[in-house]
C-alpha cells in the first residue's frame, strides 16, 4: 500500500510536469491503477496534436456536457457503434477515465450498438495492456456474450462491458448525450430514442486488422486514440465549467 501511494504521488507529479504547453494543467491519476496511470501520463501528451477539426467535434460535445453539468451536477453518455463490440467500449472506459482524473464525480458513462454482438475479446486484450483490470464477471446474457468488469482503479467503480443495444435497461433511458462512435451507426441512427442531444465521433475500426500480424498494434493504436480524444474531451469540459464560475 506504502509502495501504491508513493508510484500514485510520483504519477501525479509526472503528469503535471511532462505536459507541453497547452495539455490539460489539472489532471490526477493517483486512483488508477498504476499501468493505466502510465499510459494516462503518455497521452496527455498527445493532447496537444489532435487536429483542430477534431478539437471542434469534441468541443461542442465538452460544451454540452459542461452545460449539463453546471445545470443539474450529472450527465449521462451513452456511446453508440453498430455491433457495441470494439469502439462503443472503448469510448465508454476511456470516458470514464477522463471524468476521474479531471475530478468530474457526475459524469457516467455506457455503451450500446445498433444490434447486440459481444464485446470482442481483442478489445479486452486491449484493455488489459492499456493497463485495467479485466475480469469475467458473468454470463447472463449468454455464453458468447460474457459481462466483463472493468476496473481503473482499487477504490473505484468498476464498470460493465457486454454487448447489448443502446436501449437496453441497463442503459440510461432518457435525458442522455448520445455519441455516435462508428460511420454506420451515425448514418443508420439518425434518431437516437430518449437522447437530449446527439454527437458524432467516429473512429475506424480496428478490425480491419483482425487476424493479422498487426491485430494487437492496430487495437492499441485505436485504444489511444479515443483515450487521448476522451482525456481531451474531459479536461475541456473542466476547462469551461471554471470558466463559466468564474464568470458568475
Amino acid at each position: 500500500m506504502i509502495f501504491r501511494t508513493m508510484l500514485g504521488g510520483l504519477m501525479a507529479c509526472t503528469l503535471l510536469a511532462c505536459q507541453p504547453s497547452g495539455a490539460p494543467t489539472t489532471m490526477n491519476a493517483d486512483n488508477l491503477h498504476p499501468q493505466l496511470a502510465q499510459a494516462v501520463v503518455s497521452m496527455v501528451v498527445d493532447t496537444v496534436d489532435i487536429e483542430q477539426t477534431r478539437q471542434s467535434e469534441l468541443n461542442a460535445l465538452a460544451q454540452w456536457v459542461a452545460d449539463e453539468l453546471v445545470d443539474s451536477g450529472q450527465v449521462d453518455l451513452t456511446f453508440i457503434c453498430t455491433h457495441n463490440s470494439r469502439r462503443s467500449h472503448l469510448a465508454q472506459i476511456w470516458a470514464q477515465v477522463g471524468a476521474e482524473v479531471s475530478a468530474l464525480p457526475g459524469v457516467h458513462t455506457f455503451s450500446g450498438g445498433t444490434e447486440a454482438t459481444a464485446c470482442n475479446p481483442r478489445t479486452v486484450s486491449a484493455m488489459r495492456r492499456a493497463g485495467f483490470e479485466v475480469a469475467v464477471q458473468d454470463t447472463a446474457h449468454g455464453e458468447t456474450n460474457p459481462t466483463y468488469d472493468v476496473s481503473m482503479g482499487l477504490d473505484l467503480t468498476g464498470m460493465a462491458c457486454f454487448s447489448k443495444k443502446y436501449t437496453d435497461e441497463a442503459n440510461p433511458q432518457g435525458g442522455f448525450g448520445a455519441v455516435m462512435t462508428c460511420s454506420s451507426a451515425d448514418q443508420g441512427c439518425p434518431v437516437v430514442f430518449g437522447a437530449a442531444a446527439r454527437f458524432a465521433t467516429p473512429y475506424v475500426d480496428p478490425k480491419v486488422s483482425d487476424g493479422t500480424a498487426e491485430e494487437a498494434a492496430t487495437y492499441d493504436a485505436r485504444s489511444r486514440q479515443i483515450g487521448t480524444e476522451m482525456l481531451y474531451l474531459m479536461a475541456e469540459v473542466k476547462r469551461r465549467i471554471g470558466s463559466t464560475e468564474t464568470k458568475g
